[in-house]
């Protein structure tokens, strides 16, 4: 009954959501299919000596009948020689076969209905491993998808964790420009005033100098031609 009980489970169940509670589904799955694997090769053992059990009686019962309707023609064969006394013998060994007949016969249909029973048990459990052995091949290829998504998933929170940082930094950025920006103002409050005679002085007295470089020059040309 383990066995039937095992296979009814599984087969009775939702798989899905079987497999909703498993870390590994894939791994899960097989693990199954080994298990229904091991029951089949049980199921398919008992099914055999069954049905071995089955075509033992059959034999017995066809014996049984072949051994009743021999002594019957014996009992005839004697009558026709007069013997009486040996036809009766026949009969009554006939009648002896006709209760083990009887026996044979509710034995071999109990034989057949088990027989029947265990046959069916064990095609159904070849064509549902077949079936779930192709639902196998679709949930791996599921997780398989889901497992990339997961990782593209995982990756797109990189990428949007990555944006946030250029964002924050931009910011900072904006913060450094406006504090130089402050600080060069503030430089500027505390220079004071610019006092602007003394930069049109400073313009006159470099002319000047000028001047007086260019008329030394000369000056010193006219010594030279003289």
């Amino acid at each position: 009954m383990s066995i039937i009980t095992r296979f009814k489970d599984i087969m009775s169940s939702n798989i899905n959501a079987l497999l909703d509670k498993a870390e590994n589904p894939e791994k899960m799955i097989d693990q199954y299919l080994r298990n229904l694997n091991k029951d089949l090769g049980k199921v398919k053992s008992e099914t055999a000596s069954v049905m071995a059990e089955e075509q033992r009686v059959k034999r017995e019962l066809n014996e049984c009948q072949s051994d009743i309707e021999k002594m019957e023609r014996y009992a005839l064969k004697a009558l026709e020689t007069g013997n009486e006394d040996d036809a009766r013998k026949f009969l009554e060994k006939k009648a002896s076969l006709a209760i083990k007949l009887s026996e044979l016969q509710t034995s071999f249909q109990l034989a057949s209905t088990n027989a029947q029973q265990m046959k069916q048990m064990h095609d159904k459990l070849v064509s549902d491993i077949g079936e779930l052995d192709s639902r196998r091949n679709m949930l791996k290829a599921k997780w398989s998808v889901a497992k990339t998504q997961e990782r593209m998933n995982k990756l797109g929170a990189s990428v949007s964790g990555a944006s946030h940082s250029i964002s924050a930094f931009e910011r900072m950025e904006d913060k450094v420009n406006q504090a130089l920006d402050e600080a060069n103002a503030m430089a500027e409050l505390n220079a004071g005033p610019k006092d602007d005679i003394e930069e049109l002085t400073a313009k006159y007295d470099e002319n000047s100098l000028a001047v007086e470089e260019e008329l030394n020059a000369l000056k010193e040309k006219l010594k030279n031609n003289s």
